[in-house]
C-alpha cells in the first residue's frame, strides 16, 4: 500500500480550493483566504483530495491527523482474525459450576464462528489418572455437541490434554 502524501499550507498551489468545515459544510474559496483562516485558527490547511476540481482541503492539526493515520494502520493489522482459535482451560478435578461457566464461554466462542481448543492441565499426581481428564473432555464435547463437532479428539502431550472443537 503506497503512503499517501498530503500537501499542507504553502505547498498547495491551486488558485482556489473546496474548503470542508468542521460541520462538513463545503465552500469554494481562494487558497490564500483558506490559508488565512487556518492561520487564524492556529491550524494547518491540508489537501485531502488533490485530484478533485477544485482540490478539497480541510483545516486541521496535521500532526494529530498523521498520528491518527499511523495508529489506524497499526490497529488495522491487529483486528484481523489470524486463526480464530480460542482456548478453554479446564482441570481434571474441576467443579461443576466452574465447568458450566467455561462451557458458556465456549458456546459464545463457537457461536461467534471461532474454533475452541479445550486444554486440560494436569498437575502433580493428577498425571497418573488421565481418565479424569478424559471424563472432563467427554463432558465438554457432549455439552457442546448441539453446536459443535470434535475436530481433533483428546490427545495427551506432557502435562496437557488437548481437544479441538469446531462449529457444525
Amino acid at each position: 500500500m503506497a503512503k499517501q502524501q498530503f500537501r499542507i499550507n504553502h505547498q498547495i498551489k491551486a488558485p482556489e480550493v473546496r474548503l470542508v468545515g468542521d460541520d462538513d459544510e463545503q465552500t469554494v474559496v481562494a487558497t490564500p483566504e483558506a490559508r488565512r483562516q487556518a492561520e487564524a485558527a492556529s491550524l494547518d490547511l491540508v489537501e485531502v483530495a488533490p485530484n478533485a476540481k477544485p482540490p478539497v482541503c480541510r483545516i486541521m492539526d496535521f500532526g494529530k491527523f498523521k498520528y491518527a493515520l499511523r495508529k489506524k494502520d497499526r490497529v488495522g493489522g491487529k483486528k484481523t482474525k489470524a486463526s480464530g482459535l480460542k482456548e478453554l482451560r479446564v482441570r481434571p478435578a474441576i467443579d461443576k459450576h466452574d465447568l458450566s461457566y467455561r462451557l458458556d464461554q465456549g458456546r459464545k466462542f463457537l457461536e461467534a464462528g471461532n474454533k475452541v481448543n479445550v486444554v486440560c492441565i494436569f498437575r502433580g499426581r493428577q498425571r497418573a489418572f488421565p481418565e479424569l481428564g478424559q471424563r472432563v473432555m467427554r463432558d465438554v464435547a457432549d455439552t457442546l455437541a448441539d453446536i459443535s463437532k470434535v475436530e481433533s479428539p483428546p490427545k495427551m502431550a506432557g502435562n496437557r490434554m488437548t481437544m479441538t472443537l469446531a462449529r457444525k
